[in-house]
Order: C-alpha cells, then structure tokens, then sequence
C-alpha cells in the first residue's frame, strides 16, 4: 500500500484542529469547483452559439461546392454530368451561377450579388424553409427571392407591380459606348418571396433562375460558376474529393460548408479559445489557494512530520504526502465541479431556465470534449499547484 496516498487522504478528509485551517480548505476547495463548474458551462455555451449559428448556414451552403481553379466560370457538359452521376455517396447536384450585379428600385441602387439556380437546387439547399413571406421562384420565369435587407434598402415588397425592379449587369468588351445603356445587360424582374436567413445573407443575396442568370451574364450553353453537391449521410468526404479529382484533374477548387464558412468558423474558434484561457486564469488564481491551504497544513502538521522523519521516513516520501493530498483536493472539487456544471447545462437544455427572447432559449451544447478538456486542464494545473506546494517541504523544516 501506497503510505504517501494513505496518510493524504487522512489529511484530506480528517479536520485540523486549527479551525482557520479548516476555513482556508473549504475555500481553496470551492474555488476549484466554481472555477471548473463556470468553465463547462460557458464552453457549453459557447458550443450552443457556434451551432445555433453555422445551422443557419446549412440551409443555404451545400455539403460541397465546387469552383473553378481559374476565372469566373467554366464548362459542364453532359459528359461531366455522367462522369459526376458515377461517384457514389453525391445524392445530387445543382448548377450554379453567381455574380455581382446592381438592383434598381425606382430611384434607388444597391450592389448585391445575383445566384441562379437551376430546378435540383432545393434538392441540395433547403434555403426555400427560410422564406419568410411569399413563395420561391418558378423555373423558366423572371422571378426572383431577394432577402429581408435588400428589401428594406430599396423599400419593395413581394408582387409589388407598382415599383419596378430591375437586374443590371456590366457588359463585358472594350473600348468606349455611344449610348449609356449598351454598357449593362438588363432585366425586368418581379420579386415573389423574401427570406431570413441572417443579417449579412439578407443583405447580400437576390435568387433567380439560371436561365435569367444567364441571359443577363450572355452566357454560352453549359457555362456556369460553380457546382454543389448534396452527400449522404454516411458519405465518407475524402473519398468523394479524391474521386472529384480524379474525374476531373485540377479543374475545381472544392470547398465543404466549414471552408465556405472559414471566416465565421475562425471568428467562433478564436472566441472559444479566448474564453478558454480567460477561465483557466480564473482557475489559476484558484489554485493559489489550494497552495495557500497546503502550506498551512504543512505548518500545522510540523510535528507529525517531525516524528515521520524520527521514524527514517526521507523528506521524498513526506513532500509526496501533501502532494498527494493537493492533486485529491483538486481532482475532487474539479470533478464535483463539473458534475455542477453539467447539471446546469442539462437544466438548461431540458427547461429552458434562461432565454434570449422569449421565444429563444440560450443555446447550449453538451459535448464530451469541452468535458475532457475541463477535467485536463483542472488535473494538470492542479498537479502543477501541488508540486510547487510541497516542494516547500525541506529537511531544515521538517527538523526545526
């Protein structure tokens, strides 16, 4: 039997008999398990955040995209289809065009950026469960979605036949135009649905057909801008990308919906990590605590210690015990820690004890890493705090 680890958990679990030393402990104890608890809840938090924003993504970002590895656009011919179609885990696929053109309502412009879709896109994206009023667009036709922001900038609604709205696009060529109106492509468009995605998408994105797209870009019979793909769920990533460059070498970049996304996702991990390390400094400061209260026990416990050494035990063996009964003071409150933590977080999810507004419950999400890195990152700096504290122990002190 291990006497260091026995005689710490006497220490641990017996009280001193100076009562400030019993005060000293109990702080140093809930320090750790608040520390730990505050630190899972608000990864958890954190997690909610992160998924209850990138699901808006999902509705509008497909599994892959592919885009061309040079220019704007690029050729997509039957025979690519049937070679797309032999790939297996790709439920199906949807041609896309995209490209900034300028919206005219009445007196106002805005910039903003045109996607034409073909009939399979709603096969790839479920965009169309976000349109908050009015309906999608009908192939074939000069319908077009716009979002909430491009709305309310130029002030149209749906079916709104009093203004008129219209498409322009910059004509591509050289040299100088006589007349204004040869420099742009243009189409009148009627605008049947709105939808509300998020404030950046609703500002940026107006639907169309893919034939509309084309004619106001003028072009040629399977030109477009990219394609995406829609994957089963059991679709193993890596393999599609290697059949993709397989069947066709160094002609698309592919992007899945994190990449598309890089910059929310980095944004997100850079918060993450940030509010990881503000609450391991909270636990830190914590963990002075538990120093403080070992080396009070020490001196408490001198003459115990004296006689341990009197019997031949080495100053190892004694700066072991309070190491020992540290690292249990810290694994104990850090596991009593989170199992609060993981309380709140399912009180959280079950009841809905916080809310954003009324109708929107605080997101959070449970996820067995955040707990693994809360248990790490609590054993380890309390191993750390428990070696410096009983490093203190000397044989000077032990004898004096």
């Amino acid at each position: 039997m291990n006497i260091s680890l026995y005689i710490a958990k006497r220490y641990l679990f017996s009280k001193s008999s100076n009562n400030a030393i019993n005060i000293m402990t109990l702080i140093a104890s809930g320090g750790v398990i608040i520390a730990s608890a505050a630190l899972l809840i608000v990864l958890s938090v954190f997690a909610g955040l992160k998924d209850y924003s990138l699901q808006f993504s999902s509705f509008v970002d497909p599994d892959l995209k592919l885009l061309p590895t040079e220019g704007k656009s690029f050729q997509f011919t039957n025979k690519d289809q049937t070679k797309l179609n032999t790939i297996g885990g790709i439920i199906d696929f949807s041609e896309i065009i995209e490209e900034r053109i300028i919206i005219k309502s009445e007196s106002k412009n805005l910039l903003a950026t045109l996607k034409g879709v073909d009939s399979n896109f709603l096969n790839v994206t479920n965009v169309d469960s976000m349109i908050t009023k009015g309906n999608w667009i009908s192939h074939g036709s000069n319908d077009v979605v716009a979002g909430w922001g491009i709305s309310n900038k130029l002030s149209f609604g749906i079916l709104d036949f009093r203004k008129s709205l219209s498409l322009y696009v910059p004509k591509p060529g050289k040299g100088q135009a006589s007349v204004l109106k040869s420099l742009y492509n243009s189409a009148f468009v009627n605008n049947v649905g709105l939808f509300d995605i998020n404030e950046e998408l609703n500002a940026e994105y107006i639907f169309s057909d893919i034939g509309l797209a084309k004619r106001l870009l003028n072009y040629k019979d399977h030109q477009i801008s990219a394609l995406e793909l829609k994957l089963s769920p059991d679709a193993d990533e890596d393999n599609i990308r290697t059949e993709l460059n397989s069947y066709f070498p160094n002609r698309f970049v592919i992007k899945n919906r994190e990449q598309l996304n890089d910059a929310l996702f980095k944004m997100l991990n850079t918060e993450n990590l940030a509010i990881y390390l503000i609450f391991t400094l909270v636990i830190i400061i914590a963990l002075f605590n538990v120093i403080g209260a070992i080396i009070m026990m020490i001196l408490d416990k001198k003459k115990s210690l004296n006689t341990l050494f009197n019997l031949g035990t080495e100053p190892k063996t004694i700066k072991s015990i309070f190491f020992w009964q540290g690292s249990l003071m810290t694994i104990f409150s850090g596991l009593v820690g989170v199992t609060l933590g993981l309380l709140v977080v399912i009180l959280q999810q079950q009841f809905e004890l916080v809310m954003l507004t009324p109708d929107l419950p605080y997101p959070v999400s449970l996820k067995f890493l955040n707990v693994l890195i809360v248990l790490a990152t609590i054993f380890a700096l309390g191993i750390v705090a428990s070696r410096i504290a009983s490093q203190r122990i000397t044989k000077n002190l032990i004898q004096s």
